[in-house]
C-alpha cells in the first residue's frame, strides 16, 4: 500500500509513518523539514501546504492508496490541500479531535454527538481549536465527497510526545530524591479514572481502517478496557523511572482554591466533574480499535526519554509548558501540610 502522510515527522505523524513502514507499506511524507527529522525509510517531499505550487508538485508524486493528514488545523489551509490532491487518492484520512463535539467536555461523547458548525472556508481567526477542526472536516468532505475518514481523537500519549503531558510527569518523578524532594504532589483521588490512548494504537487503527475501506467519522479514544486510575498512572511512572518518589495526595478542592491549573500544572488531571472520560468507543472497537495498557505506554515513553544516556531527557522541550515548578510545588505542599495540621483538610 502506498501512503501519503501530510506531516509525518512529529508525534502522531511519526507514529503513523513508523507503523506503516513496519507493516511493509511505502510511505511518502510531505512537510517543510523543520520540526523534526523524518522517519528513516520514508520518501520525503519538502514543501509548504499553504503553497499552491508546492501542493501541485506533491500531487505529481502520486497516486497513493490513502492520504493521512496529521497536521491540519485551519479549514482554508486543509481545503487547499484537499483540492490539490483530490485526484491523487481514493480516500483522505483526516486526524481530527474529540474537541469538534459541542458537548465536550460537558458530558460523555458518542459518534453521533453534535459537532460545531464551522464552515469549510474558515480562517485561523474564525474559531477556536475544536471548531476549526470541525471546519477542516467539512473542507475535506467538500473535495473528497464520500471518500473521507475522520478520526476524532482523544488525549494522545506515547513516545515522541511533543505536548508535554506524560514526559512532564515522568521527569518530575524521576527527579524526586535528587534535585528535588522525594515527596511529589499528587492531585485528588488516586482512584480517579483516566482513559488516554497510545499514539501507536491510533496509528494501528488508522492503517486497519484504511485496509477495511472505512468511511465517515469515528470517535477514537481510550476504551473501557484500557481505563486506569491516576494512582496507577503515577505508580507506573515511579516503577518505570526507579524513583524513590513518595506521593502526597492533595484534595482536589484544595488545589482549585489555591489556583493550581488543571491539565497544565497537573498533567492529565481535572476535577472529576469537569471532564468525563467514559466516551462511547464501541463503533471504533467493532472496527478493530484496541488499546494497550497505560503502564506499557509509560514504560516506553520513559525508555525514549532515557535513550542515549538521557540525551533526549536533557534536551526535551515540549510545545507547551506543563507541571509545577519546584518553588510552586513546595508552596502548595506547605499550605496543604498547614491545612492538615489544622484539621480542616479533606
Amino acid at each position: 500500500m502506498r501512503l501519503l502522510i501530510v506531516g509525518g515527522s512529529r508525534f502522531l505523524g511519526r507514529a503513523v509513518a513508523e507503523t506503516a513502514l513496519a507493516a511493509g507499506h511505502e510511505v511518502t511524507v510531505f512537510n517543510r523539514g523543520r520540526s523534526a527529522p523524518d522517519v528513516p525509510g520514508v520518501t520525503a517531499v519538502r514543501g509548504d501546504r499553504e503553497s499552491e505550487a508546492d501542493l501541485e508538485r506533491l500531487a505529481g508524486h502520486g497516486p497513493w492508496d490513502a492520504i493521512v493528514d496529521t497536521s491540519g488545523y485551519v479549514p482554508q489551509v486543509v481545503g487547499r490541500s484537499a483540492r490539490a490532491l483530490a485526484g491523487s487518492s481514493p480516500v483522505y484520512v483526516f486526524m481530527s479531535t474529540c474537541s469538534v463535539f459541542t458537548d465536550w467536555p460537558l458530558r460523555p461523547l458518542a459518534d453521533d454527538s453534535p459537532v460545531y458548525a464551522c464552515p469549510p472556508d474558515a480562517g485561523p481567526d474564525d474559531g477556536d481549536y475544536g471548531a476549526l477542526k470541525a471546519g477542516c472536516e467539512r473542507a475535506v468532505d467538500r473535495d473528497f465527497p464520500g471518500r473521507t475518514l475522520h478520526l476524532r481523537l482523544g488525549l494522545l500519549l506515547g513516545p515522541y510526545e511533543d505536548v508535554g503531558r506524560l514526559p512532564t510527569l515522568l521527569l518530575r518523578i524521576a527527579d524526586a530524591g535528587g534535585a528535588r524532594d522525594e515527596r511529589v504532589l499528587a492531585p485528588g483521588d488516586p482512584a480517579y479514572q483516566v482513559r488516554p490512548i497510545d499514539v501507536r494504537d491510533v496509528a494501528r487503527f488508522t492503517l486497519g481502517a484504511i485496509e477495511q475501506r472505512l468511511r465517515g467519522a469515528y470517535l477514537v479514544t481510550g476504551t473501557p478496557a484500557s481505563a486506569t486510575t491516576y494512582g496507577e498512572l503515577l505508580q507506573s511512572c515511579i516503577d518505570a523511572t526507579g524513583s524513590p518518589a513518595r506521593l502526597e495526595w492533595v484534595d482536589g478542592a484544595f488545589l482549585t482554591r489555591h489556583n493550581v491549573a488543571m491539565w497544565t500544572e497537573l498533567p492529565l488531571w481535572v476535577p472529576p466533574e469537569d471532564v468525563p472520560w467514559d466516551n462511547d468507543t464501541s463503533r471504533a472497537e467493532a472496527a478493530g480499535l484496541r488499546c494497550r495498557p497505560l503502564r506499557e505506554t509509560v514504560a516506553d515513553t520513559w525508555a525514549w526519554l532515557a535513550a542515549d544516556d538521557g540525551k533526549v531527557r536533557h534536551s526535551y522541550r515540549p510545545n507547551r509548558p506543563h507541571g509545577l515548578d519546584q518553588d510552586r510545588e513546595r508552596e502548595v505542599l506547605a499550605a496543604w501540610d498547614a491545612e492538615k495540621a489544622s484539621g480542616s483538610a479533606g
